[in-house]
């Protein structure tokens, strides 16, 4: 792949991307600024090499001038997409614009690995910490704060939600659009949360009891899904 660059005339700093084969892993390399209209050329970018890397990418963002709230979901997205496919996406370095804006997002360990430790160029990580995102308004850094850690609980909450899914369909013999539908159904009707009920259910797999009115719930959920089934 070779070097890429785009630039407008709202950008006095273009953004720029280069990519480079190391090992089983491709290192992407970002400078200028990376603002919101960036963020799609980004987002192809590291979407090809992740599909061409074996391992996963690596990305060094050392050179960042600016960082976009946008662009950090793009990075979110793709890290995602790589634990999906067994990969992983770790940052070498990051500048002090991007380090700000993982540190007040709390998004800095997604992207650590043991072997390569993130700092922000020029400024101490503990100073980083102190100020807004990028010069973001603190009203614009809590709202980022938040969509965040959705996010980030979405991402940390997918893997026992797939096995609780997984769990019904072994024992139900539901397809995966049903098992699903049971999930939200039950956890509707037993005002419990998704990830909460989808680990009890994994749970009761390996010893654990499930509370008589959510297994009521569950079995009735199940029974009108079958039944569905067995009339189309």
């Amino acid at each position: 792949m070779a070097e890429q660059s785009s630039s407008s005339a709202d950008c006095a700093r273009p953004l720029e991307l280069g990519v480079h084969v190391v090992g089983d892993r491709w290192l992407v390399v970002v400078g200028g600024d990376v603002d919101a209209q960036a963020a799609p050329l980004l987002y192809g970018t590291l979407r090809e090499a992740l599909g061409r890397a074996r391992g996963g990418i690596e990305l060094d963002l050392g050179k960042v001038e600016f960082c976009h709230c946008s662009d950090l979901n793009t990075l979110l997205l793709i890290r995602g997409q790589a634990l999906d496919s067994g990969k992983t996406v770790t940052v070498r370095e990051v500048s002090t614009a991007v380090g700000r804006l993982l540190d007040v997002t709390h998004t800095r360990p997604l992207f650590m690995s043991e072997s390569a430790p993130v700092t922000p160029v020029g400024e101490d990580q503990d100073d980083a910490r102190q100020e807004p995102a990028g010069g973001l308004p603190v009203d614009a850094a809590q709202d980022l704060f938040l969509e965040v850690v959705q996010l980030r609980r979405a991402m940390e909450t997918r893997p026992v939600i797939d096995m609780a899914r997984g769990v019904l369909m072994a024992s139900f013999a539901l397809n995966p659009d049903d098992a699903w539908s049971v999930l939200v159904e039950v956890s509707q009707h037993s005002n419990t949360k998704l990830h909460r009920l989808a680990q009890d259910l994994v749970d009761s797999v390996t010893g654990g009891a499930l509370p008589p009115d959510v297994r009521q719930m569950l079995a009735a959920a199940v029974e009108a899904h079958t039944a569905a089934g067995r009339t189309v």
